[in-house]
């Protein structure tokens, strides 16, 4: 007791060059979890969520219908990318460039339950890709535009 009223005291009034060093006490971490608790949680900032835009208002559900059809022969078609493009979601390949490589398409993602959406990347395509430490090939899907793969005949 003696210690915090030491520390305590109000420095003196005296003209000496001696100075006084004031002491506060930190809480101590129970007792802050304490008043957290008695507070309720902190105020979170609500995020801004990305947002997918519907077209469908502007256009008729037959020119959706139209889309769907021109696009749907399209997909299963073996395909070569022709951009240099290079992905980073391989876990067993980072920093891979798929330029070259050859794939299925899989799915058109332009229209998405009947009305068109705004995709920047509206095929889904599907790579084969062999990796020294697998003993099966490791699939990877890749979304691409049109501009950035060719059609290849099959054989």
């Amino acid at each position: 007791m003696a210690t915090t009223a030491a520390a305590m005291a109000p420095p003196s009034t005296s003209t000496s060059a001696s100075s006084v060093l004031l002491l506060r006490r930190l809480p101590s971490p129970a007792s802050a979890a304490q008043r957290r608790c008695r507070l309720g949680p902190p105020p979170r900032l609500r995020a801004a969520r990305p947002r997918v835009s519907l077209t469908s208002d502007v256009s008729s559900s037959s020119d959706v219908a139209e889309e769907e059809a021109e696009h749907a022969p399209k997909v299963g078609r073996r395909v070569r990318v022709t951009a240099p493009l290079r992905v980073y979601h391989v876990v067993k390949a980072p920093d891979l460039d798929i330029q070259g490589m050859e794939g299925v398409i899989k799915q058109y993602v332009g229209v998405w339950k009947g009305k068109r959406i705004t995709a920047n990347f509206p095929f889904k395509v599907e790579f084969q890709l062999t990796v020294d430490t697998q003993p099966k090939p490791v699939k990877l899907f890749v979304h691409l535009r049109e501009d950035e793969f060719e059609y290849i005949a099959d054989e």
